[in-house]
Parts: structure tokens; sequence; C-alpha cells
């Protein structure tokens, strides 16, 4: 089991940069980035709902629970990709 992070879908649909909602939310760059790309092992409510909240979204919206074996469909699918 692990948390898909999905906040670069809902910057997109809001068109918002990652720059923009660091200055709005308050996170430096860097925690943000790492957040974004899922390098992180949690994350504190009001962080979530302070993004939320500029994202104008859900934590769902932004927090997705993936099974290892859709984990593993994902990476063959990906592995089929390159050949």
């Amino acid at each position: 089991m692990t948390i898909r992070i999905n906040i670069d879908v809902e910057m997109a649909r809001k068109k918002i940069s990652l720059t923009e909602l660091s200055n709005r939310i308050g996170i430096s760059m860097t925690n943000l980035s790492l957040l974004k790309t899922g390098k992180v092992k949690g994350i504190r409510f009001n962080t979530l709902s302070a993004i939320c909240d500029v994202l104008e979204c859900q934590p769902g919206d932004i927090l997705e629970h993936v099974t290892d074996e859709q984990l593993i469909n994902v990476r063959s699918k990906g592995d089929n990709n390159e050949k």
C-alpha cells in the first residue's frame, strides 16, 4: 500500500505554479517540491488544509490510496512502453 500525491494534477487544473502555491501557503519551494514528487513520509493537516484552500479542492483530490497490485500494474505498463 502506498499513498500517491496528485498535487501536480490539481495545480494544473487551477493553473497555479509551484512558486505561486509556495508563496500563498507559506511553505518553502523545496518542501513543496518534495511533497509534489512524493518524497515525503507525511504531511501536517494544517499544510494539507492550506493547500486545499488555495487549490479549492478536497484532500482526496490530492491524496490517493494505491495498492501494491496497482503499483505493479502501472510499473509493468511503463516497462512495456519503453521497449
